[in-house]
């Protein structure tokens, strides 16, 4: 793979070559990426959808809202660092191309805010759930009808493969969704492949799906221009950028689940402190922070050092390893390299104890299974029924429910159950229990 092609400003229905040292300075288009991802309405309701701890009334907890700009910024500054190094190494970028380290982390950023966008209510559950109803509930009634792939992409329903089609969704008036441009895409695809074959490699790309066979000729389209690697089985090679999106997500989540955990009282302040000091011993103040008497002053000190500290480690890990990403050849996410693993590990470990475990995540993730379950239910049955001519009164009523982009869907069972998951997975958690509420007869 080359950077030349790997930073393509292409977007959908482009006729002419975007050349980036043609571009206005002032109104750069990876910087555009990012402005029509913060404005789009599937980012918005982001801040009703649950991160890991349920939302609650404080002002501590994290939403995939929050969680995204955080992850976003972390990825700029990621993209940044790289780019000085990927220009001092490769400097024909900067000096025949027109590239700046800007660039990078204007990519990163973009695809890093977006990250979360295809995501559905109730946090980590939420796809685990919409595939149980396939799998295991009733919508596997709906299996003779489907080929191998769909009924896949239904049972192992993928918020990355969503969020693909989220950002390039053709609408009426609206040809291309977003249209954001390519390298944006594919830094946003950490996951090149389809449903099937399901974990064909240990490879870290090859751990999930991030397409679904729907969108498959646009990202064939996407992944041409850019130049990935493409494999005999279909499969493509990360776009590199994908790794730095990826380390951005793995350093909120390690540190920020963790941090929520620490301000509801889920972990000991004590025990926390020790945890994030082993990770930070090389770079802390230890003057500076003995002269903080507040909690959350001493928290938010060893959070940024400990988040910085990671970064410069995964740009690190980067640079080495750059020609082997370029291959296609390195096989695992950037903080497996990590100096800092067995710290990442130890917080990862309490985390998953007395954070995902906690009962207050349980709680809201056996409801949102249930809440789920039932949307689903009613919604692809009253959809089906409508495609055979066979609807009842109260299937009408409740296909007026849905935005009727989720409804016109004629093609096929795939298309129509398709359509109703990502309708669910559109749902903040609020909304979907208000919805839940109505289709239950428990709101006038």
């Amino acid at each position: 793979m080359q950077w030349d092609e790997l930073l393509s400003l292409k977007r959908q229905g482009d006729r002419n070559k975007r050349i980036r040292i043609e571009q206005d300075e002032t109104r750069l288009g990876f910087e555009v990426d990012y402005d029509r991802i913060l404005f789009s309405a599937p980012f918005r309701s982001l801040q009703d959808k649950t991160q890991v701890v349920p939302v609650s009334d404080t002002d501590f907890v994290h939403t995939r809202l929050t969680h995204s700009l955080e992850v976003s910024v972390v990825g700029r500054s990621l993209g940044r660092m790289v780019g000085v190094a990927l220009l001092e190494k490769h400097p024909h970028l900067k000096s025949v191309e027109g590239y700046s380290f800007n660039d990078f982390g204007a990519i990163v950023a973009a695809a890093a805010l977006a990250h979360d966008i295809g995501n559905p209510p109730f946090g980590h559950s939420g796809e685990k759930a919409i595939g149980d109803f396939f799998s295991n509930g009733k919508g596997q009634k709906y299996q003779e009808a489907l080929t191998a792939i769909q009924y896949q992409e239904l049972i192992d329903f993928e918020g990355n493969a969503n969020g693909f089609r989220i950002l390039n969704a053709n609408r009426a008036g609206v040809p291309g969704g977003l249209r954001l441009s390519y390298a944006t895409l594919g830094a946003f695809t950490k996951y090149p492949k389809g449903a099937l074959p399901k974990k064909p490699t240990k490879h870290i790309a090859d751990k999930k799906y991030g397409v679904f066979s729907t969108d498959r000729s646009l990202f064939d389209e996407v992944a041409f221009e850019l130049g990935l690697i493409k494999y005999d089985d279909g499969r493509y090679a990360r776009h590199p950028l994908a790794f730095l999106v990826e380390a951005a997500d793995d350093i909120c989540y390690t540190i920020i689940d963790f941090e929520d955990g620490i301000n509801l009282g889920l972990i000991p302040e004590d025990f926390a402190l020790e945890y994030l000091i082993k990770l930070v011993k090389d770079r802390i103040d230890v003057k500076k922070y003995n002269a903080m008497t507040h909690q959350e002053d001493r928290l938010s000190y060893l959070r940024a050092v400990a988040i910085g500290s990671l970064i410069q480690d995964a740009s690190r890990i980067f640079m080495e390893h750059e020609d082997q990403i370029l291959k296609g050849t390195f096989d695992c996410s950037l903080l497996d390299k990590s100096k800092y693993k067995a710290q990442i590990e130890d917080i990862i470990s309490l985390s998953v104890q007395k954070v995902y475990r906690s009962k207050e995540v349980i709680e809201k993730e056996i409801s949102g299974y249930r809440i789920i379950a039932d949307l689903l239910e009613v919604f692809s049955d009253a959809l089906i029924r409508k495609s055979h001519g066979e609807e009842t009164a109260y299937d009408r009523l409740a296909i007026e429910l849905m935005p009727s982009a989720y409804t016109q869907s004629k093609e096929s069972v795939y298309h129509i159950l398709m359509d109703c998951a990502c309708f669910v997975a559109s749902l903040s958690d609020r909304a979907a229990i208000l919805l839940h509420s109505k289709i239950s007869g428990k709101i006038a």
